[in-house]
C-alpha cells in the first residue's frame, strides 16, 4: 500500500468541510494548493504542486482497534447520504451495504485492487452500492491529484468509471497530454473537460474526499470502508465477499 504520515482535524471541523463555500483552516490551505495544480495553457503538460503532507495525509492511531472504532464514530456521525454525496457510484443505490473504496490513481496497488472490485462487484453488485473516493496521496505521487481532477470532469459528461479504467491501466502515462487523449478517445467535449478539469468545482470534490479521509485518518491507498469496517489493502474478492456475507447476517 501506498502511505504518507500527517495530522487530522477535530472531527467537530466536520460540518465546515463539508460545506461548499466554507472550509476550515486545513481545508482552506488544501484548496489554494490544488488551485496551483493547473498552470499555462490547456496544450500544455500540466504541473503538480504536491499539496501539504499535513493537509492531505494522516497517521492512523497506533491501535487498530482504537483506529475501527473512530471508523465507526464517524460512520455513524456523517451518515449515509452525506458518506455517499456526490461520488461515482456503482452497484445497487439502495443496497444496504455500502463499499467505500479511497484510492490514487498513481498508486499500483489501487490499480490491482481494481480487478478485485470488478470481480467482487459482478457477484456482489444486487447487494452493494460501491463508491469511488479520491484520496491521492500528493507527497509521493505528482499525477494522482490532476488525475483525479481530470477524471471528476470525465465524470461531469457522464464518462468516470471509463475514464477510471484508462487511468488505472496506463498508469505510466498519466500527464496533462494523455488526460486530453483519453477524453478525446472517450469522445468526449474537450474544451468543457479542459474547464471542468481546472475548476474550482473539481478541486473542491476532491479536496472534500480528502477530508473526509483525514476525519478516518487514512494513511494509505487502497483503504476500504464496507459500512463501517475499516478493510485497508489490495484485498482479494473473496475476503470482501465474506465480509459482505458475515455483515448481511449481523442486519
Amino acid at each position: 500500500m501506498s502511505n504518507s504520515p500527517s495530522n487530522q482535524p477535530s472531527s467537530k471541523n466536520w460540518p465546515l468541510w463539508l460545506g461548499v463555500g466554507f472550509f476550515g483552516v486545513a481545508g482552506l490551505a488544501l484548496l489554494v494548493s490544488l488551485t496551483s495544480v493547473f498552470s499555462g495553457s490547456s496544450d500544455e503538460p500540466a504541473v503538480a504542486e504536491p499539496a501539504a503532507a499535513p493537509v492531505a495525509e494522516t497517521a492512523p492511531p497506533a491501535n487498530e482497534a482504537e483506529h475501527q472504532a473512530l471508523v465507526t464514530e464517524v460512520v455513524a456521525d456523517l451518515g449515509r447520504e452525506v458518506l455517499v454525496g456526490d461520488s461515482p457510484t456503482k452497484g445497487n443505490p439502495d443496497a444496504d451495504v455500502v463499499l467505500m473504496k479511497f484510492s490514487d490513481f498513481q498508486c499500483g496497488y489501487c490499480s490491482r485492487a481494481t480487478n478485485e472490485i470488478e470481480t467482487f462487484m459482478a457477484d456482489s453488485g444486487d447487494d452493494v452500492l460501491f463508491v469511488y473516493k479520491h484520496f491521492p496521496l500528493t507527497s509521493i505521487h505528482p499525477e494522482a491529484v490532476p488525475a483525479a481532477l481530470a477524471s471528476w470532469a470525465a465524470g461531469q459528461q457522464g464518462q468516470f468509471w471509463e475514464f477510471h479504467d484508462a487511468l488505472f491501466a496506463n498508469q505510466a502515462d498519466l500527464g496533462d497530454r494523455f488526460y486530453t487523449r483519453i477524453a478525446r478517445d472517450l469522445g468526449l467535449d474537450v474544451e468543457q473537460f479542459n474547464r471542468d478539469r481546472a475548476s474550482e468545482a473539481a478541486k473542491t470534490a476532491v479536496a472534500r474526499d480528502m477530508a473526509l479521509a483525514q476525519e478516518l485518518q487514512l494513511s494509505s491507498t487502497p483503504t476500504f470502508i464496507m459500512d463501517d469496517l475499516l478493510v485497508p489493502g489490495a484485498v482479494p474478492s473473496d475476503l470482501l465477499a465474506e465480509i459482505l456475507v458475515n455483515l448481511q447476517a449481523e442486519q
